[in-house]
């Protein structure tokens, strides 16, 4: 812990080169299906329902507003990533543009993001095999995910890359038959399907069956949905052309959040009624493919839903274990897990896996206090990231104009009005968390995790400082 706070390495503030600790394994393909296949994760599948049992037919619009959002945040990220590669992503600019407090806050709360997801992914993806497998135990499976996944993360980095290929492939395929089954019957093209017309989201109750509570509800489920999508800039930094695959990553983010997030949840309220039990029972894809009398509809989902609860483990074993590298290599954690050998961080995968396996161990001994206080300390993790990665491209922005406007090959529409526009958005969000009971809990939980990492950062950049 001898190192000084006030600079990352040279290995994280840029492209790796050959002398760099970490490899450059990932190639354009891979980088390519990880953005894509990351706007596809389980909570889009199966959470969605809830928000859509709330909103109604205004999911749309609840997704479209937060998807919105998300857009400025990715390009502002963007913006960053590209010009300075890092593995430790909007921690290192946050560490850059605010100081070293703020990227150890910021790494430090997406570290812990990623490993209880980890942990959550893991439950449901044996919740989904015990359903098909009856009598076998959970934890053989939740060990037996974590196994196999610590192990990818621990071999080459193109192993981690090869095998979210694959799991985003399946996923895009899916979604995309949803999508053209689903626009086939709305248009009363698909055989033995009628066209509801706006039946069900225009007159079955109105587009705000539950007013603006209802679509309040739906705009916070929406906003969880998103979070992940920054792995990719994470990633971007094994690369073989890091400002390259950034760039194209950011850039095609506005088509995939229109068709994935928007055009999914204008299928399912056109095709099904909102307030219909299975959307939430079954989950809502399941329930419009059980609707269009697609057979083993039901079953279909639930491999879709397994693939992308695994793919969402691997990604998080791998985001988390490079996060926790990052940090650690600039001084702001324990020095342990900065050791690289094979050109992984090979400890730090270790670590981030045995915490999302403990964390596993925390629901099953306490499901309904120390866990559920887990999972509410992550609540609101992802809007206090994108707040630190709005702040950090208002003052790295203006650096980058005048000493390397050169590196600006992704540039932040509308600067800095959007900016502004985003910061007041995420913390509208925020304040909005406090009208409903069980959001207020996650905002004062995340609140909470956010002051105690702040406070220890800023107490640990005071001595790194001291004469």
């Amino acid at each position: 812990m001898n190192r000084t706070l006030t600079s990352p390495p040279p290995q994280v503030e840029g492209a790796p080169r050959q002398d760099s600790p970490l490899s450059n394994g990932l190639k354009q393909r891979h980088l390519s299906m990880i953005a894509l296949g990351g706007v596809i994760g389980a909570g889009l599948f199966v959470g969605s329902g809830a928000g859509i049992a709330a909103a109604g037919p205004s999911i749309v619009l609840a997704y479209a507003v937060s998807g919105l959002l998300v857009m400025f945040v990715m390009r502002m990220l963007g913006e960053m990533s590209a010009a300075n590669p890092a593995s430790g992503s909007f921690s290192v600019h946050a560490d850059r543009a605010i100081g070293p407090w703020a990227g150890f806050t910021a790494g430090w709360m997406f570290w812990t993001l990623l490993v209880v997801g980890v942990a959550v992914e893991a439950i449901g993806a044996a919740h989904i095999m015990q359903g098909w497998f009856p009598g076998t135990p959970s934890w053989l499976w939740v060990l037996a995910f974590m196994a196999l996944f610590c192990g990818t993360n621990l071999a080459a980095v193109s192993n981690f890359g090869e095998l979210e290929f694959w799991f985003a492939a399946l996923k895009i395929v899916a979604i995309g038959l949803f999508l053209i089954l689903g626009t086939l019957a709305i248009l009363g093209v698909l055989p033995g399907s009628a066209s509801p017309g706006t039946a069900h989201l225009l007159h079955d109750g109105g587009f705000l069956p539950n007013g603006a509570e209802g679509l309040l509800t739906g705009l916070l489920a929406s906003v969880v949905a998103y979070g992940g999508l920054e792995t990719v800039t994470i990633a971007a930094a094994e690369s073989e052309d890091p400002t390259r695959g950034v760039a194209k990553a950011v850039k095609t983010t506005m088509w995939r959040i229109g068709v994935v997030y928007v055009g999914s949840m204008l299928v399912i309220v056109s095709l099904i009624p909102w307030h219909d039990e299975t959307v939430t029972e079954n989950g809502p894809y399941a329930a419009v493919l059980d609707r269009l009398g697609v057979p083993g509809g039901g079953q279909i989902m639930n491999v879709v839903v397994l693939i992308a609860l695994l793919s969402a483990m691997n990604a998080n074993i791998y985001g988390s274990s490079r996060m926790a590298y990052s940090l650690v290599s600039r001084g702001q954690g324990p020095k342990a897990l900065a050791k690289v050998s094979g050109r992984v961080p090979r400890r730090a995968v270790l670590a981030s896996s045995a915490f999302g396996f403990f964390a596993v161990l925390l629901s099953y001994w306490w499901p309904t206090t120390v866990f559920a206080w887990l999972l509410n300390m992550v609540g609101a993790v992802v809007l206090v990231v994108w707040g630190f990665i709005a702040a950090s491209q208002l003052l790295l922005r203006r650096r980058l104009e005048r000493e390397a406007p050169e590196k600006l090959v992704v540039r932040m529409w509308g600067f800095p009005y959007l900016t502004w526009v985003t910061l007041a958005g995420v913390v509208g969000v925020l304040v909005l968390m406090t009208v409903d009971a069980d959001t207020r809990v996650q905002l004062y939980s995340t609140g909470g995790l956010a002051l105690a990492l702040a406070a220890t950062g800023y107490v640990r950049q005071r001595a790194a400082s001291a004469p």
